[in-house]
């Protein structure tokens, strides 16, 4: 199992050919109290870099985009009942979908947490 980072504060946690994408800590901190999210359906086809989800929170509405281009497995039922989830354990069981990646590639050029959290820092 390896997890990538994206400036976008996008994490994306790759099992095999199958890869878990949300938003990481420090996002979810910038957004404050999430009230709703929208996460892309099953068979959806997302390219990287593109829109793959919505999350409202009390400050604002932000995108949230693909790290990776695939098709998506499953969206995650309990942040579109419970988007407070995404606040209190948003890279874990706040995830946003599930992906089968097109090309494994594509995560190359994305950061591992050290370096997320190094460039966080920076902010």
């Amino acid at each position: 199992m390896s997890i990538h980072f994206t400036k976008e504060h996008e994490w994306i946690r790759v099992e095999g050919d199958t890869a878990t994408v949300g938003i990481t800590n420090h996002a979810q901190h910038q957004l404050g109290d999430i009230v709703f999210a929208e996460a892309p359906e099953a068979g959806k086809t997302l390219d990287k870099g593109g829109e793959a989800a919505v999350v409202e929170s009390v400050k604002a509405a932000s995108d949230v985009y693909a790290p990776a281009s695939g098709e998506v497995l499953e969206a995650n039922p309990a942040i579109a009942d419970d988007p407070s989830i995404i606040n209190s354990d948003p890279e874990g069981e706040g995830w946003f979908f599930k992906l089968r990646l097109a090309d494994p590639a594509e995560l190359d050029g994305l950061m591992d947490e050290a370096a997320y959290r190094a460039w966080v820092e920076t902010l």
